[in-house]
C-alpha cells in the first residue's frame, strides 16, 4: 500500500516540566512508576491539502496526591495529503494512525529526554502506543 501523505516537517513546539520544589521532586522520584502517559491528537488545515497535526503527550500522576510533577510535550507534524484522499475516514486514519506511527520514535525520544533532563533518568515507557488499536476503539 502506498502512503497517501508526506511529512513535510516535524518539531517540538512546546515542552514543559513542572516540579514545585525539592520535596516534590524527592516524593515524585519515589512514585514516578505510578505516572501514566496520556495522548491527545488534533489537527487543522493550513492550505492546499497541508495539515498541521498536533500530538500532545502528558506524563502525570492521575491519583489525588499533593506533591506532583507534570510533564508535557506538544509535537507538531506538517503533512501534505495526496489529492486522491477524499473520504473523511481515510483522512482521520492518516492523522490518527499513519502519521503517529511514523513519528512515534521522535515522540518517545522527546518525552524520555524531557524526563531525563528533569532528573528522572531511569524512566522507560512500558510499551509502544498502539495507534491502530486506539483508532479502532475511537471508531466504535
Amino acid at each position: 500500500m502506498t502512503k497517501k501523505y508526506k511529512i513535510l516537517s516535524k518539531f517540538v513546539k512546546d515542552m514543559s516540566s513542572e516540579t514545585k520544589d525539592i520535596e516534590t521532586y524527592l516524593f515524585v522520584k519515589e512514585r514516578i512508576s505510578k505516572y501514566k502517559l496520556g495522548i491527545d491528537i488534533s489537527s487543522r488545515v493550513l492550505k492546499n491539502k497541508i495539515i498541521e497535526v498536533s500530538t500532545t503527550l502528558k506524563f502525570q500522576d492521575k491519583e489525588d496526591v499533593d506533591k506532583k510533577s507534570y510533564f508535557e510535550i506538544v509535537f507538531i507534524t506538517i503533512v501534505r495529503i495526496e489529492e486522491g484522499v477524499k473520504e473523511k475516514n481515510d483522512l482521520e486514519k492518516i492523522i490518527l494512525c499513519d502519521v503517529q506511527n511514523e513519528i512515534y520514535n521522535d515522540l518517545e525520544k522527546s518525552i524520555l529526554n524531557l524526563l531525563q533532563n528533569s532528573g528522572y533518568p531511569v524512566i522507560k515507557l512500558e510499551k509502544k502506543i498502539d495507534f491502530e488499536n486506539l483508532y479502532k476503539q475511537r471508531a466504535n
